[in-house]
């Protein structure tokens, strides 16, 4: 049981980065901010706090360029306060295809320097159209996964829907691999309100075939996200 819960627990977010939001501005460098709260912190199937979760981060984009940093509190029941996100990514256009390319680096606050924790991932996502839907894929890749368990794939489809202005529906299934076993499929569905501009409200149920328990199972989790220039 600890060892998914130390070997399995990571870091940051699903779709986009840990669902930041870009201030569009073609003209030169734009800058974005975003805080919020939830009532747990899911990553891949795998709870991070096992409770509450208060989060925050900035980005800079250019064109295609982007960078950004993000930081939530975390609870893997050892010194470990917060996870700290830096990454950098492009995000060329191919036709209809909007791709993603990313290196994500991992790092925690308060860890033992024997943990482990810290690494890296490297990103290629893609997405198109489809209508008022949107459908996509994403591949995550470790060199040494977190825990020090060796090198860990991460795949996805997701798919969204905007049913009007303010309301959305959207999902994914992955499937997270290790180079030393212990596989696991993963998956998520919920309903996105967005009453006003810059604020949003999400109600998401998480689940995988996972067998620990505190960590992992059915989740049914509420976040409330605000996004500013």
């Amino acid at each position: 049981m600890k060892f998914w819960k130390l070997a399995l627990v990571g870091a940051a977010a699903s779709l986009a980065l840990g669902g930041a939001a870009f201030a569009e501005d073609d003209g030169g460098l734009s800058v974005s901010y975003n805080v919020g709260a939830s009532t747990d912190y899911i990553f891949r199937g795998v709870s991070q706090t096992d409770g509450p979760q208060v989060f925050g981060g900035v980005d800079l984009a250019n064109g295609p360029l982007y960078g950004g940093a993000w930081i939530s509190n975390v609870d893997f029941g050892d010194s470990t306060d917060a996870e700290l996100d830096l990454y950098v990514g492009v995000t060329p256009e191919l036709g209809p295809v909007s791709l993603d390319f990313a290196a994500i680096y991992y790092g925690y606050i308060g860890d033992k320097s024997s943990s482990n924790y810290e690494y890296t991932e490297f990103k290629a996502a893609a997405s198109v159209p489809v209508g008022p839907a949107t459908i996509g894929t994403a591949w995550y890749y470790s060199p040494d996964f977190f825990g020090g368990v060796g090198s860990a794939v991460y795949g996805e489809v997701n798919g969204s829907w905007d049913i009007n202005d303010k309301w959305s529906v959207s999902g994914a299934v992955g499937e997270q691999s290790f180079d030393a076993g212990g596989d696991y499929t993963t998956w998520n569905i919920g309903a996105s309100w967005a009453p006003i501009d810059h604020l949003s409200l999400d109600l998401r149920y998480h689940d995988s075939d996972l067998g620990c328990a505190t960590y992992c199972g059915e989740k049914v989790v509420l976040t409330l996200k605000s996004t500013f220039p």
